[in-house]
């Protein structure tokens, strides 16, 4: 019981101890306005960086987010082209050490293109697919009446293609088998591109000519807003039959990929090593050979969207680094400052019996508090600017605790660091001679 309230009286003392240590610093903060201002500066410039760029990137990553949303998350495509470069065994490899890999496009362009037979033998032979659908694309001009539209993305497919792209209708309905089989002339529009063509009128049901053919309108999709990854554009979108699409662009054989998604118990290796032996089989590649086709997995556009913001992580660091150690360096001179104008001070509390903590929790706490308010400046400015800047919704910038945290806690550490030396200095004064110091 004698310990326990021996131990409690002497926790109440380090407690008033460091009340009035802390009372002490924010005085000596106070009559130095100045000498504050200038150790704020490079803390509040370099958390400022920091923050900002945790921000974007955070911004950034979720508007990417609502552009992959647009597609089945397990799909694959089956390719003439690759995502990225690949490696001796077809795999797309990002990065390697020594840098990124060659993108040899002069050997993938003598590859056969994906064709409709393609599709019929996958389709036909696939045990493990869910959905495979064949799809290619093109730039047609579509009209109403006195409305004309040009440069739109006509997309052209199979049937099939709801389960690849998620794509929600909000008036009229999605194509039909029957008219995907049958080549029937109908179109899905995209939002954007059926608001500029009709104006406020209802479409459905209604003709447009694309490339001057005419297709009856049965659907319209909802809204997708803009994303720096946009796989497939659905705003300003027609979708169409891949019969249909032969016509308008006056095609024979077209050209295209195919998409595929695998059963819902299908892992995706095991479903890239099926796609890979049909294909070689249907296209009679022999044992020694390479791919000639590639099978992309979705999954590779995101981790190059990692990779690059990474990259602008790293750079906001680098960046933000400089700043900090100038902050720093400021905290730590005008600490050095400090226990040099107020040596006399702190050998009257030390022959008064102040203790060696005690002393240096007065200097570690003025860098602290320093580095904090530094921190502090840089954030409220960021969030001055988010708040006088217009920034479109669908990028969905704006500060989170996360970030505020993360920001305060760096300047937090880089505070008790700049401030250690100057504080062991201030501890280990001899009372006698400081008092006594000219």
């Amino acid at each position: 019981m004698k310990g326990k309230m021996s131990l409690i009286k002497k926790a109440r003392t380090i407690f008033i101890q460091l009340k009035e240590g802390v009372a002490f610093t924010l005085n000596e903060l106070k009559n130095n306005k100045f000498r504050t201002f200038l150790s704020l500066l490079g803390v509040s410039i370099g958390i400022f960086t920091i923050v900002s760029i945790f921000t974007a990137v955070d911004a950034l990553k979720s508007n990417a987010k609502k552009g992959f949303e647009s597609l089945s998350s397990n799909m694959m495509q089956i390719s003439q082209w690759p995502m990225g470069p690949e490696d001796e065994d077809g795999n797309v490899v990002l990065d390697m050490r020594g840098g990124m890999m060659e993108y040899r496009w002069w050997d993938y362009m003598k590859r056969p293109p994906i064709t409709i037979n393609d599709y019929k033998y996958l389709k036909a032979n696939s045990k493990l697919s869910e959905e495979v659908v064949f799809s290619y694309s093109g730039i047609g001009t579509i009209k109403y009446g006195r409305h004309t539209a040009s440069g739109v993305d006509v997309l052209c497919s199979t049937d099939g293609l709801s389960l690849l792209l998620k794509i929600d209708i909000v008036r009229g309905r999605m194509i039909t088998k029957s008219e995907f089989e049958n080549g029937t002339s109908v179109v899905i529009l995209g939002n954007d591109l059926a608001e500029s063509l009709f104006a406020g009128e209802d479409p459905i049901g209604k003709s447009v000519k694309i490339n001057g053919f005419s297709f009856m309108v049965v659907g319209v999709t909802e809204k997708q807003g803009e994303s720096i990854v946009t796989v497939v554009e659905t705003d300003n979108i027609a979708i169409i039959t891949y019969i249909a699409g032969k016509g308008i662009f006056y095609l024979r054989e077209p050209e295209g990929q195919l998409h595929a998604i695998p059963k819902a118990d299908i892992d995706q290796e095991t479903f890239k090593r099926e796609l890979t032996q049909l294909m070689r089989q249907y296209r009679r590649i022999r044992p020694e050979q390479k791919n000639n086709f590639s099978i992309n997995e979705y999954s590779v556009l995101e981790d190059i969207l990692e990779g690059l913001l990474g990259v602008i992580r790293t750079v906001g660091w680098v960046i933000a680094a400089f700043s900090l150690l100038i902050g720093g360096f400021g905290i730590a001179n005008i600490m050095f400052v400090s226990v040099r104008e107020r040596t006399k001070i702190i050998g009257i509390q030390k022959a008064l019996g102040a203790k060696k903590y005690f002393i240096m929790t007065q200097f570690l706490v003025e860098a602290l508090v320093l580095a904090i308010a530094g921190a502090l400046v840089g954030i409220l400015l960021i969030a001055l600017i988010l708040w006088i800047v217009p920034i479109p919704a669908e990028y969905d910038v704006h500060l989170t605790l996360e970030n505020i945290i993360a920001g305060v806690a760096i300047a937090s550490a880089i505070g008790l660091l700049s401030g250690l030396l100057p504080a062991w200095k201030a501890a280990g004064l001899n009372p006698v001679d400081a008092i006594n110091t000219k």
